[in-house]
């Protein structure tokens, strides 16, 4: 299911640039139409990119790892919490 979702966004994202794209002015020089033509395609491709991304599973790796990493840290919070609890259950 996670799949899904990156495939219709990465899939909205690329139909706005094909409807778009030929709508943007590119012309030469900085005028502010040029620069938000360029700002808003540099964004899209990036949008594009990032779904690509996920969805190659770059990251599937690295996550186990955090994951890991993050239930160790919580282990170790516990026992320190239960540490200090019994220090002051005894008398």
């Amino acid at each position: 299911m996670r799949g899904l979702k990156h495939v219709i966004l990465m899939g909205a994202t690329v139909g706005m640039l094909f409807y778009l794209l030929p709508k943007l002015e590119f012309d030469i020089g900085f005028t502010a139409p040029a620069i938000f033509a360029i700002v808003w395609t540099c964004l899209a491709l990036l949008v594009v990119a990032a779904h690509l991304h996920e969805l190659l599973g770059v990251n599937d790796e690295k996550r186990q790892d955090f994951k890991r990493i993050k239930a160790v840290k919580r282990w170790q919070l516990e026992q320190m919490l239960q540490g200090k609890r019994n220090r002051r259950n005894t008398p």
